[in-house]
């Protein structure tokens, strides 16, 4: 059976931490392939800048593209509403049933988990995989995670757009043909 991880995000935009994650469990878990899933813009939140998805998918395309065993899994941007995870692995487990998921996430989210939509359940459907977080305890006593140990790199998507608004470097925070399409579509006030 193929085994595949869901590294779910915003990826606005995609920096070099998500890529070390994703190599991370790739490798210490002897994965096929990771495949990294764009959110859709949650309905309760404010959109702060004139980004789309369309930028997001290609920022996400761009900073994959070297990679071989990363691929885009576009599901939840091609779904109306409120995107629950599991609804989102209902489908896929559905459409794929040959392919064993491992759910990655970090060590913020972990403590979350009771309060996840339909938590039980989704424990059936995939395997959780967590990730160390800087400043984050990764325990938990109700429910079965693989942890990997990644490199503690903080940065954040929210970090780079607002060293972006304030005219500051993101060299090496995020792959250098992000930063050029960036750049060169003047998004996140560039």
């Amino acid at each position: 059976m193929k085994k595949v991880g869901i590294l779910g995000g915003t990826f606005d935009p995609p920096h070099v931490g998500h890529l070390i994650i994703a190599n991370e469990v790739l490798h210490s878990l002897s994965l096929d392939e990771i495949w990294f899933m764009p959110n859709q813009e949650p309905p309760h939140k404010q959109k702060t800048t004139c980004i789309t998805n369309q930028n997001r998918l290609d920022m996400l395309d761009i900073a994959i593209s070297n990679h071989p065993y990363f691929k885009i899994q576009t599901i939840e941007m091609e779904r109306e509403g409120r995107s629950y995870t599991y609804d989102t692995m209902k489908i896929l487990t559905e459409r794929f049933p040959k392919i064993e998921f491992y759910f990655i996430i970090g060590a913020d989210m972990i403590e979350y988990l009771p309060k996840w939509y339909k938590i039980q359940e989704l424990m059936e459907l995939v395997h959780f995989v967590g990730v160390n977080r800087p400043l984050y305890n990764h325990e938990t006593k109700n429910y079965s995670i693989t942890y990997v140990e990644v490199p503690e790199i903080n940065i954040s998507s929210n970090n780079i757009r607002d060293r972006l608004k304030e005219g500051q470097s993101i060299r090496y925070l995020v792959p250098d043909s992000v930063k050029s399409y960036i750049e060169e579509n003047q998004l996140y006030g560039t």
